[in-house]
């Protein structure tokens, strides 16, 4: 059985790739900040939960010692916990936004390394965002030319550029970062744009379930790989 920590996964995207991985087999591990949120969310899946703030050293240290505790290892893990950080452009907002979607991957990756230098095939997918390239934001055919998020945009460049250094320091595991695609969720629930959650969960499903010569230290989309 493989064994996936999903953050943020009580609801939208993340819920979507959980229901879809589970249906694949997997023993999936729901992450979520709010206990009874993330609790119900595990049971209407038939998940397991772990209560998981991205923010919070000590919950994190203590979501994995839970998995490890229990599995032994970690196959998969999912780095899709995130906001937006719209409603301001001033340093409390930027800590925040950066904290969530840029900080929070370095405390969860580092906590689950251990764990996933026991799997066979470990494998580590960003949720990160076009938002975050260079080439797409500099480019006037591309949506992102327009999209007025730079605290969003800034902390998704970080996280794929951390995720692609970790792909070169961890050769034994496999990092890629990706865009889902517009997706319609509580972030993009004020520009009322995107598809089902669903559609864009499968593109996370496809990096989630690599085989072991997979890509690594890449940023794609359901199309293949994106510059940025």
């Amino acid at each position: 059985m493989t064994v996936t920590l999903i953050t943020g996964a009580n609801k939208g995207l993340g819920f979507e790739t959980a229901k879809q991985l589970l249906e694949l087999g997997h023993v999936v591990y729901v992450g979520a900040r709010d206990a009874e949120r993330g609790e119900k969310a595990a049971a209407t899946l038939g998940a397991r939960f772990v209560q998981l703030d991205v923010t919070d050293d000590t919950s994190v240290e203590n979501a994995l010692a839970a998995i490890d505790s229990a599995e032994g290892r970690l196959d998969v893990l999912v780095h899709n916990a995130g906001v937006l950080g719209n409603e301001a452009l001033d340093g409390p907002t930027a800590l925040r936004v950066f904290d969530t979607n840029a900080v929070g991957i370095v405390r969860v990756t580092e906590a689950a390394l251990p764990l996933l230098r026991r799997s066979s095939n470990p494998i580590v997918v960003t949720v990160s965002s076009s938002a975050g390239s260079f080439w797409a934001v500099n480019n006037p055919d591309r949506p992102e030319y327009h999209l007025p998020l730079a605290l969003y945009s800034a902390s998704k460049a970080a996280a794929t550029m951390l995720t692609i250094l970790y792909a070169k320091s961890q050769p034994g595991i496999k990092f890629n970062a990706l865009e889902p695609g517009t997706t319609a969720t509580d972030m993009t629930a004020a520009f009322g744009i995107g598809r089902p959650p669903a559609e864009s969960a499968r593109t996370v499903v496809r990096l989630a379930t690599l085989d072991a010569d997979g890509p690594t230290g890449t940023f794609r989309d359901e199309a293949g790989e994106l510059p940025w």
